[in-house]
């Protein structure tokens, strides 16, 4: 039953973005599994990219948090509610706002949001992170998001840790060395 719930956040999370106007698939006109790193305007745009790092990480963040606070409820419980927190991270990334917000103050800037496809895997790879740190010592949870930040950070110059801290507090030296 709880597997229903999720699979409707994420349908209305779908919905809420269609109406939002975002995109079903990359402008493009095709769907890739993975974006490669050259390819900045299909970041954010379909199944895969740099960025899901991020997600997988928010899945060990949320399960975490919602085990000190839950621990009492079932995994499937927290699982719902982790969902329900990304849904709404995932509509208010792409709300004008933040968008702009991106724009302003990273080196995202021509960033346009993202596709409903995009949005729709991000919250699938959160819950592979939920339950991976659901199924995993936390010794490996920690060693995983480490290595996925660290790898996040050579490849594209950002990562979960940076993507924060530029939205909050965007320090120019660093976005200066991402655009480098």
């Amino acid at each position: 039953m709880i597997w229903v719930a999720i699979l409707g956040v994420i349908a209305a999370t779908a919905g809420i973005l269609l109406a939002m106007g975002r995109p079903p698939i990359c402008t493009c006109g095709y769907v890739r599994f993975w974006t490669p790193v050259g390819d900045l305007s299909g970041t954010s745009q379909h199944v895969a990219d740099w960025y899901t790092l991020s997600h997988i990480i928010h899945g060990f963040l949320f399960y975490l948090v919602l085990w000190l606070a839950f621990k009492s409820r079932p995994a499937g419980e927290r699982a719902l509610i982790a969902t329900l927190i990304e849904a709404a991270w995932e509509i208010v990334e792409n709300s004008p706002w933040i968008i702009e917000r991106y724009r302003e103050t990273t080196i995202a800037i021509g960033y346009t949001g993202d596709s409903v496809l995009n949005s729709v895997f991000d919250i699938v790879w959160m819950l592979f992170g939920f339950w991976f740190a659901w199924r995993t010592p936390v010794w490996m949870s920690i060693a995983v998001a480490i290595a996925f930040e660290l790898l996040a950070l050579w490849i594209i110059r950002d990562n979960l840790t940076l993507n924060v801290l530029m939205l909050l507090h965007p320090i120019e030296a660093i976005k200066a060395w991402q655009g480098s």
